[in-house]
């Protein structure tokens, strides 16, 4: 998994080197040659090895991808909520939705 992570690291890091190369070359060459176009393709390619890379180790479970926000159940409490709120009934919760009252700082 750590492997993974560094191989994309380093084509990111590639990507970025490509990227400000590709500015080089336009503001040095104004234009005039292809090697603005050529680091430029370079990049693409880069960054569609990064893609295709993290999503094969995706699909074959090298790397943990987070849950969809899509996927959850409607009606069922998510899992960042309070637990011991979602067992209550509604006649058994605190007053005022179990928030704390505000005390005045002395």
């Amino acid at each position: 998994m750590l492997l993974v992570k560094l191989i994309v690291l380093l084509l990111l890091g590639f990507v970025i080197i490509s990227l400000f190369s590709g500015l080089y070359f336009l503001v040095k060459d104004k234009g005039q040659s292809s090697r603005t176009v050529n680091a430029l393709s370079v990049r693409i390619g880069l960054s569609i090895v990064a893609i295709v890379i993290v999503m094969l180790a995706g699909a074959t479970g090298v790397i943990e991808l987070n849950p969809s926000p899509l996927s959850s159940q409607p009606g069922k409490a998510s899992p960042s909520a309070d637990p011991d709120a979602s067992d209550l009934n509604p006649e058994d919760r605190p007053p005022g939705g179990g928030r704390r009252p505000i005390q005045n700082g002395s």
